[in-house]
């Protein structure tokens, strides 16, 4: 029996890297860890309407530098910063330490497998009908530019006494690629029946190991020696083409020559 694997565990080290930077042993990393816990939930509880889909934490000696992940940034900033002021003082009550808050925005939601996965589950507590919701939710995803979408509901679909799954997908969604760019949500809607599970994958193309690493700037420095090299093989390439064509011409005028000889010879 396969075993179910979170797509963005499966391909860390590869193509992602880690939402939590820092280093710790034994005890001490058991605590961070709580701590880094602690800070998520603190914030997404906090901000429940704020669109949230990820927190990345980056601890140093003296700073610890969270990035918040959001569709509506200015949710969370608040009006001329003040709300983004009071959470960094409430996570700095929370922590005991300084910290620095970083916003990106997210442009295209409708590629966030989260988000996607959230917009299903608020639509099927507000009672819209599930195939309804999932197929607009795979049209949207699919117009914005991916390649595959896979959408599954788990629950008491439509009240129905027994629970089951329905799963909708467009496109191509390679699970098992360790290139491949697939995003991963989950969402639970919360309804008079009992809870329903959303789980949403988005294929948004190959990545690989080196396109990943390409993306530092200390990959840069090694362009020029790509291009010189490339060149070079170009002219190694070329050269022994004109060589062959010389050689060629130079057996040409010498069967001209011996013909002309001959000729001669013939007409004497």
């Amino acid at each position: 029996m396969g075993q179910k694997v979170n797509p963005h565990g499966f391909r860390l080290g590869v193509i992602y890297d880690w939402e939590s930077k820092w280093f710790a042993e034994k005890k001490e990393y058991r605590d961070l860890l709580g701590k880094d816990r602690e800070l998520r939930s603190f914030i997404t509880d906090g901000l429940p309407d704020a669109s949230i889909s990820r927190i990345e934490i980056d601890r140093n000696a003296n700073l610890i530098t969270v990035t918040i992940h959001t569709s509506r940034p200015g949710v969370v900033i608040g009006r001329q910063g003040t709300r983004v002021e009071e959470l960094r003082t409430d996570l700095e009550k929370l922590t005991g330490g300084r910290i620095r808050v970083n916003i990106q925005e997210i442009r295209t939601p409708e590629l966030d497998a989260l988000l996607v996965a959230r917009s299903v589950a608020e639509q099927l507590t507000r009672r819209v009908a599930y195939r309804r919701a999932v197929k607009q939710a795979v049209q949207r995803t699919m117009q914005r530019g991916a390649q595959g979408i896979r959408i599954s509901v788990s629950g008491r679909l439509g009240g129905a006494e027994m629970s089951r799954s329905e799963t909708e997908t467009q496109g191509r969604v390679p699970r098992h690629t360790l290139r491949a760019d697939i995003d991963y949500g989950l969402a639970e809607a919360h309804t008079t029946f009992g809870r329903i599970g959303v789980k949403t994958w988005i294929y948004k193309g190959d990545l690989m190991p080196e396109d990943v690493e390409a993306q530092q700037p200390a990959i840069d420095l090694f362009e020029d020696e790509d291009v010189a090299a490339s060149e070079d093989e170009a002219v190694a390439v070329t050269e022994p083409d004109s060589e062959q064509v010389t050689i060629s011409v130079e057996q040409q005028e010498a069967v001209a020559r011996a013909n002309a000889d001959t000729d001669g010879e013939g007409g004497s």
